[in-house]
């Protein structure tokens, strides 16, 4: 659902782009470290702009970490304080950024990831619909499927959704239907550590074909770190996030269970007007 600002519409031009230059930001992510996970989404930050890039995509979770009870506790709505700093830093670094972020709405807690143009303005947020509710109890709040969207931008249609929604046929089906132009999903991709490195073979084949069901380039943005709650205690994230084109060649590996921030240019020939209702970022106060 595109959240719908109080400021009035703004509506750019866009005369297209031929590249996009997206960041793979595959960063370490400690359970309920916000300061210090901040430090590292912005050293990342750093990195992407020393690489010229148009747009960075980081993990699931990236603020508290996924599956995280404490974060019934310390998440923040969205908008909000997180999703505020977020937004200062993409008008710091003037790079879009995609992330993964816990929300709170009430009592209610979601697995949630943002779209953040480069000027600080909130596109897009998407809700996850697949929590895995046997991972944490009260388990993640679940989102709606008309949740499921794309917006226009100047680099084409862009799509945000996360992680094991990629694993539902019915959930890449709707995405097929909005015809985007590039889909950008934050992964919690764990796995027990005798699992890895085979575990990384099943995110490459899941990105691969998504990116050919949806005919566009796909960004997987994993992380690097353990689960410290839950039954999946001890498993860690083994990093190597992935990027495929449109007819689902794997085009990047980003480095097995270690960080990594990499630049990889993509097509992005679509030519169009569009509306962006956000004009500007939200408080949330």
């Amino acid at each position: 659902m595109l959240l719908l600002s109080s400021f009035a519409t703004l509506f750019l031009t866009s005369a297209g782009h031929a590249e996009v230059r997206v960041a793979v930001c595959q960063i370490l992510v400690i359970d309920g470290d916000r300061e210090g996970n901040f430090r590292r989404i912005e050293y990342a930050l750093e990195a992407a702009r020393a690489q010229r890039a148009d747009i960075a995509t980081f993990p699931e979770s990236s603020i508290l970490g996924w599956e995280n009870p404490d974060a019934h506790s310390m998440a923040t709505p969205i908008p909000g304080a997180d999703s505020d700093r977020i937004a200062a830093l993409a008008h710091k670094y003037g790079i879009m950024v995609a992330i993964g972020l816990d929300e709170k709405d009430g009592d209610r807690l979601y697995d949630s990831a943002i779209l953040v143009g480069k000027t600080g303005q909130l596109l897009w947020k998407h809700r996850k619909l697949n929590v895995l509710a046997e991972l944490m109890d009260p388990p993640y709040s679940v989102g709606e499927r008309d949740g499921i969207g794309v917006v226009d931008t100047e680099f084409g249609r862009v799509g945000v959704i996360i992680c094991a929604d990629t694993f539902v046929d019915e959930y890449a089906q709707k995405v097929a239907s909005l015809k985007p132009d590039l889909m950008l999903v934050p992964y919690g991709w764990a796995a027990k550590v005798e699992e890895w490195p085979e575990h990384v073979k099943e995110l490459e084949k899941l990105v691969a074909g998504r990116a050919k069901l949806w005919k566009c380039p796909t960004v997987g943005t994993d992380l690097v770190g353990v689960m410290t709650h839950g039954p999946w205690k001890g498993r860690t994230y083994g990093g190597a996030s992935v990027v495929a084109d449109a007819s689902g060649n794997v085009l990047e590996v980003l480095r097995d269970r270690d960080t990594d921030v990499r630049v990889v240019v993509l097509p992005a020939t679509r030519k169009s007007k569009f509306e962006n209702r956000n004009s500007k970022f939200e408080t949330g106060k």
